[in-house]
């Protein structure tokens, strides 16, 4: 009883600080280009799951990996953090919060998606009714409800933010083939990314201002990297994941609220339907759970 207490301690925690991300991307935005964000969220990540490691006595996991680990582990870094956060940036740059991280949180539905030609699994007529419901709250954002005219807002925009979910899911299922310690894991696929995103940074090089890089902090340890690992210790320490993972669903929610009193947004009434309606969907599609193994 008291393990799975603090499972939902950590995984309150865990929803909380994700809660705030999309009220973060918009504010440090204002300050900050998307390569300079991401070059320093992504070293902030990286140095933190690092000194995780090193307080947990894993730093000599990094040298019993075989090259074809790193290898793998490059390419994880390229979907995530590098051109995940590089799209989904640019999408918060076009649309407004309330629209780009419902739109963003598509990705579970994507996995279901992804795992058809990928792991060649089987889909249910159950999984393409909750697929069809989610999509249609994503029509009802983009539209901001004007479904008889299916005119969208910013299309450019819309489809970077779903771009972006698509691109989660295909990390999410590349990674969870991998059986190596989620931990070093976390640390090698923000370490190849900060890599990756050096290579551009240096096309601009220019420090921040102090907002900018308390931002890009803020983001790199609450939304990259040590809210990750609250959310794997509440899996662990619960009876079942089942138990903390309903809770993630709270997460959009909780987000409106913050970009409606942190960064001002008037939250509109179809942003309000469109996110109920994918969170439905998604919760529907739960229910009939596609099995990566």
């Amino acid at each position: 009883m008291k393990k799975q207490k603090q499972a939902y301690l950590y995984a309150i925690l865990s929803v909380l600080l994700w809660s705030t991300a999309a009220s973060a991307f918009k504010i440090t935005l204002r300050y900050l280009t998307i390569i300079q964000l991401l070059f320093f969220s992504s070293l902030t990540a990286a140095m933190a799951s690092f000194i995780i490691m090193l307080f947990q006595g894993k730093i000599k996991l990094l040298t019993s990996f075989s090259v074809r680990d790193y290898l793998h582990s490059a390419i994880l870094g390229m979907l995530n953090p590098f051109i995940y956060y590089i799209i989904l940036f640019k999408a918060y740059t076009l649309l407004p919060a309330q629209e780009a991280q419902p739109l963003n949180f598509i990705w579970p539905i994507m996995i279901v998606i992804l795992s058809i030609p990928l792991l060649k699994q089987k889909i249910s007529i159950k999984s393409i009714g909750a697929i069809f419901i989610s999509f249609v709250g994503v029509i009802v954002i983009s539209t901001h409800g004007n479904l008889l005219n299916l005119k969208f807002e910013n299309p450019y925009g819309v489809i970077l933010a779903l771009s972006s979910a698509v691109v989660w899911a295909l990390f999410f299922i590349f990674n969870i083939k991998d059986k190596r310690d989620e931990i070093a894991k976390l640390f090698l696929s923000f370490g190849f990314g900060f890599i990756f995103t050096f290579i551009l940074f240096l096309k601009d090089p220019l420090l921040p201002n102090w907002k900018g890089l308390a931002g890009a902090v803020y983001i790199g340890l609450f939304e990259m990297g040590i809210t990750f690992i609250f959310w794997l210790k509440a899996l662990k320490l619960s009876c079942t994941t089942v138990q903390v993972n309903n809770l993630i669903y709270l997460t959009p929610f909780l987000s409106l609220i913050f970009i409606n009193f942190v960064i001002r947004e008037r939250i509109v009434f179809s942003s309000i339907i469109g996110l109920i309606l994918i969170v439905i969907g998604i919760v529907f599609q739960e229910r009939n759970k596609v099995h990566l193994e």
